[in-house]
């Protein structure tokens, strides 16, 4: 009963595609059970009242703009600008 190392090869081949396939179908099962469950339980909006009104988003800070032109700087230099 001894098998070739071809043989070997094929059915190991064959149980580790097996695997994955397995895998793969249970893994798009999962997703399809799990977004079907969400589309019972859909998540309710706040009330109009309740939603609040963010402020314009600030830009980043002065000592953040200061080494972002540092940074810039050294770049055009190594670049030759």
């Amino acid at each position: 009963m001894s098998q070739t190392i071809l043989e070997q090869g094929v059915n190991l081949m064959l149980y580790g595609m097996g695997t994955v396939a397995v895998f793969l179908a249970l893994l798009v099962l999962a997703t399809v059970v799990m977004s079907r469950l969400v589309r019972l339980f859909p998540e309710a909006a706040p009330p109009l009242e309740e939603r609040s009104i963010a402020a314009p988003a600030q830009g980043p800070d002065v000592r953040i703009r200061r080494v972002i032109t540092l940074v810039l700087q050294q770049h055009r230099k190594k670049q030759g600008r």
